[in-house]
C-alpha cells in the first residue's frame, strides 16, 4: 500500500506495457505494408480488381467492393454486405494492397459459409460494446457504495469488460482464418506467383500481430481491475 499512499499504482505498468504492445504491433503493420506497397503485381490487378474476382469466383454476388478513405481502414461489413477498401489498397496494384483485398474477401467467404468463430463474433458485438462503455461507470458507482452493494456493481463492472475481451480473443481466429483463405486463393487462381506470395504472407501477419495486441492489451487490462477491485469485498 506504500505506492497508493504516495499516488503512486503500480498496475498502471500493465496498461502502460499493453499499450506499448499496440505502439510496436501498428508500427510494424505499417512499415511492413509501405515496404511492398512498393512491389507490383505481376498480374498488375488492383486491389478492387482483385477483391471483384475473388468474389465473384466464391459465388458471391451480392457483396458491393466500394472506395472508403483513409490508409489501412479496409473492412468488411457483413450487416450492409460492403467490402471497404482504402485508399491504399484500392486502386494500388501492389502484392500488399492486393494481400489485404483479398484478406477482406477472406472475412466475405465466411460470412457467406456461416464460419461459427465470425458468426459468434457478429453477435456479441452489442453486448461487448455495451460492456466496454458501462464497465468504469459501474465500477466507479461501486466505489461509492461499501460492502455487498458497492461489491455488486464492481464485478458487474468487471463482468461487463470481460465480454470486450472476450470479443477480442474471438477475434483472433477470424482474422488468422480471414489472412490463410486469401493466401490460398491468391495462389490458386493465380492473382500473385508463387514467388510474390511470401511478401503478402508477411503483410498479413504483420495485421494479424496487430489484433494479436489488441487482445493481449485488453487482458493485461482485465487483470489490472481485477488486482485493483477483484479483493474489494474481503478488504471491507
Amino acid at each position: 500500500m506504500p505506492y497508493y499512499y504516495w499516488g503512486f499504482d503500480p498496475t498502471y505498468i500493465l496498461v502502460l506495457i499493453g499499450a506499448v504492445i499496440c505502439l510496436i504491433a501498428s508500427a510494424r503493420v505499417k512499415g511492413t505494408f509501405n515496404k511492398y506497397a512498393q512491389y507490383r503485381s505481376m498480374s498488375n490487378m488492383t486491389g478492387a480488381q482483385a477483391a471483384e474476382r475473388i468474389l465473384r469466383s466464391a459465388g458471391i454476388y451480392d457483396v458491393t467492393v466500394q472506395h472508403v478513405s483513409g490508409s489501412l481502414t479496409d473492412h468488411y461489413n457483413p450487416s450492409q454486405k460492403t467490402l471497404n477498401l482504402s485508399d491504399s489498397v484500392y486502386g494500388s496494384t501492389s502484392v500488399a494492397a492486393v494481400g489485404v483485398a483479398a484478406h477482406e474477401c477472406g472475412h466475405a467467404i465466411q460470412h457467406q459459409q456461416g464460419y461459427a468463430p465470425l458468426t459468434f463474433r457478429t453477435a456479441i458485438v452489442p453486448v461487448a460494446n455495451i460492456g466496454s462503455a458501462v464497465a468504469w461507470p459501474l465500477i466507479l458507482i461501486g466505489l461509492l457504495f461499501t460492502r455487498n452493494t458497492g461489491s455488486f456493481f464492481i464485478h458487474l463492472g468487471i463482468l461487463a469488460f470481460s465480454l470486450a475481451v472476450l470479443f477480442q480473443l474471438v477475434t483472433l481466429p477470424v482474422e488468422f482464418n480471414a489472412s490463410s483463405r486469401a493466401l490460398r486463393i491468391l495462389g490458386e487462381q493465380g492473382i500473385l506467383a508463387e514467388s510474390e506470395l511470401p511478401y503478402t504472407r508477411r503483410v498479413l501477419r504483420a495485421a494479424a500481430l496487430t489484433y494479436v495486441a489488441g487482445a493481449a492489451s485488453a487482458i493485461l487490462q482485465l487483470l489490472r481491475l481485477v488486482l485493483l477491485f477483484g479483493g474489494r469485498d474481503r478488504d471491507d
